[in-house]
């Protein structure tokens, strides 16, 4: 794998049998991953601080408190809260219960298009992907990495079979293939494939070609809501 036009597509030819060693399995490569993660991470949160406030007071001033919404997800030591900024109502759960036709869609896909329960400061902090933002403290406290798997709940893990070990394999990224080749156009599917072949095919490398590519499809919205 040298070059990122192939990272691009290969996804589809992602073999049934994983033949990838799990990162957790190269101690060097493991080492030199967490310590771009633990500097990545410091240095962004000093870096982004103005915006850390401007979004909690956008957030305080279009629905109130509270500002955090703490995600309950998998990684390889178990479940875990996921930091985000809040961008659904406070009666989110409620809506959803109450709408046998959203709660379907949602069960299939875990996602939701035109979501009734987002605020309109949430509309705008997901386009822009500023609501994973407090991830970063997550990614410090060595729960996540800065590059990685999609964030997943328990539920979730059905849909990758007999692969779920080699997913719990590595944890969960702030940014990563999905985010920036898949987003919200592919299918569940095809989510699970792609994070296959990252894990499969992972590389430093590979990382740093994410992570470069990440503020461009930040910046372009391609696929956010």
């Amino acid at each position: 794998m040298n070059s990122i036009a192939h990272y691009s597509f290969s996804h589809q030819d992602c073999p049934v049998a994983l033949a990838g060693v799990p990162i957790s399995r190269r101690p060097v490569q493991h080492a030199l991953k967490r310590l771009v993660d633990i500097l990545g991470s410091a240095a962004l949160l000093l870096l982004l601080l103005p915006i850390f406030v401007l979004a909690a007071l956008l957030v305080y001033l279009d629905d109130g408190a509270p500002l955090i919404h703490r995600r309950r997800v998998v990684g390889p030591k178990g479940e875990f809260d996921a930091f985000k900024f809040r961008t659904m109502r406070r009666n989110a759960d409620l809506l959803l219960a109450n709408n046998s036709a959203l709660l379907a869609e949602y069960q299939r896909n875990f996602k939701l298009v035109n979501d009734p329960r987002v605020t309109k400061v949430g509309s705008l902090l997901r386009k822009l992907s500023l609501d994973e933002l407090p991830q970063l403290l997550n990614v410090f406290a060595g729960q996540m990495s800065l590059v990685g798997p999609r964030m997943i709940t328990s539920p979730e893990l059905e849909k990758y079979g007999p692969y779920k070990g080699f997913l719990l394999s590595c944890k969960p990224g702030l940014t990563g293939y999905w985010q920036i080749f898949g987003r919200q156009t592919v299918s569940y599917e095809e989510r699970v494939r792609m994070d296959l072949f990252y894990l499969q095919n992972w590389s430093l490398g590979m990382d740093f070609i994410l992570l470069l590519r990440t503020p461009f499809k930040v910046l372009n919205m391609e696929g956010a809501y």
